[in-house]
C-alpha cells in the first residue's frame, strides 16, 4: 500500500524542522565550549584551528563517500565551484573567526543575542536578491522570537565593558556572513544535494582556517589538555554534525523558515550556561525561552501545513 503523498510531504517537512532544531542546538554548544576553553589562555585562532583540524577529515571522508555513491553526478562548472567555495569561506571561516574574536569581549549569552539577528538578515537578503516574499507567519514568528530573545537577556549586563562595541560589531558581522551562507544554501543545496554542497563548502572553510593558522604560526601543540578536548568536541558536535543537519534542513524547508526555527539556539545557550558555566536562570530567561519556543512552533506548524497543501 502506497503512502499518501500528503503524509509524505508532511513527514519531509517535519524531518527538515527536526534537523534544523537539532542542528541549532548543537551549534549553540560552541559558545559555551569556547568560554570553557578561554579559561586556559588559548588564542581565538588556535582554538578555531583545533576545531577545523578535527572537522576537516570528516568533511573530506563524507564528501568522498558521497562521490563514490553517485559517480554519474553532473560535474560543477568552475564558476559554480568558486561560488560555493566563497560561500563556505564567508559563512563558516569569516563568520566563525569574527564570532570567536567577539566572544573575548561579550558573554556567551550576549553573543547569542546579537548573532541571532541573522534570521531577519536571511529574510531580507532572500527578498532583495531573489524576490522571496516574507509571509505573515514568518513575520509574526520572527517578532515573537526576537521579543523572547530580548526578554531572556533583559537582565544581562549590557555594558560589556569598554570593548563592548568592538565585540558587538564582530559578532554582527559574523551574523551577516552566516546569513549569506544560509541564503546560498537554500539555492545550492537543492541543486547539488545537501551532502555534496556542505562537504564542498565546509572543506573550503576548514582549509581557509588551517591556512591562516599556519601563516600566523598560531600554537596548536603544547596547549592545556582540556583545550584539546574542547576543540575536538567543537569540531565534531558543534561543526560537522550540525552543518549537515542544517544544510539538509534548509533544503527541505527553505532558508527563511530554517533561520527562524534556529532561534531556538539562544534558549539552548541559556540552558547550557546554567548546566556548564554555573549561571543562574531567572524568570526573564524562562519567559523569553517560552516566547522563542512559541515562535518556533508557529512557524513549524505553518510550514508543515503548507507542505501538505502542495
Amino acid at each position: 500500500m502506497e503512502e499518501d503523498p500528503s503524509s509524505r510531504s508532511r513527514s519531509f517537512a517535519l524531518g527538515g524542522i527536526l534537523l534544523v532544531l537539532l542542528g541549532a542546538i548543537l551549534f549553540s554548544t560552541k559558545a559555551v565550549l569556547i568560554k570553557l576553553a578561554y579559561q586556559y589562555e588559548v588564542s581565538s585562532i588556535s582554538l578555531l584551528g583545533l576545531r577545523m583540524f578535527t572537522a576537516l577529515p570528516f568533511f573530506l571522508t563524507i564528501g568522498y563517500w558521497q562521490r563514490r555513491r553517485d559517480p554519474d553526478r553532473v560535474p560543477l562548472q568552475r564558476r559554480q565551484l568558486l561560488f560555493i567555495i566563497l560561500l563556505g569561506l564567508c559563512g563558516y571561516y569569516l563568520a566563525s573567526y569574527t564570532d570567536f574574536l567577539g566572544l573575548r569581549y561579550l558573554s556567551a549569552g550576549m553573543e547569542r543575542l546579537i548573532l541571532f539577528t541573522y534570521p531577519t538578515l536571511v529574510l531580507l537578503m532572500g527578498w532583495l536578491l531573489y524576490g522571496r516574499k516574507i509571509s505573515r507567519q514568518q513575520a509574526y514568528a520572527t517578532l515573537l522570537a526576537y521579543l523572547g530573545i530580548v526578554v531572556a537577556f533583559s537582565t544581562a549586563d549590557w555594558s560589556g565593558g569598554s570593548n563592548f562595541g568592538l565585540g558587538a560589531s564582530l559578532v554582527f558581522f559574523s551574523a551577516f556572513s552566516y546569513g549569506a551562507f544560509v541564503v546560498g544554501s537554500g539555492v545550492w543545496a537543492p541543486k547539488l544535494g545537501s551532502i555534496r554542497f556542505n562537504s564542498l563548502a565546509m572543506t573550503a572553510a576548514a582549509t581557509g582556517v588551517i591556512i591562516q593558522v599556519l601563516l600566523q604560526g598560531a600554537p596548536i601543540f603544547g596547549l592545556a589538555w582540556p583545550v584539546y578536548g574542547y576543540g575536538i568536541a567543537m569540531g565534531i558536535f558543534a561543526t560537522v554534525l550540525p552543518s549537515y543537519m542544517m544544510t539538509e534542513g534548509i533544503k527541505r524547508i527553505g532558508p527563511g523558515t530554517a533561520a527562524i526555527m534556529s532561534s531556538i539556539g539562544p534558549v539552548a545557550t541559556i540552558i547550557l550556561e546554567y548546566l556548564c558555566l554555573g549561571e543562574v536562570m531567572d524568570a526573564a530567561q524562562w519567559i523569553g525561552g517560552a516566547l522563542i519556543i512559541t515562535g518556533v512552533v508557529i512557524i513549524g506548524r505553518s510550514k508543515a501545513r503548507a507542505q501538505v497543501r502542495k
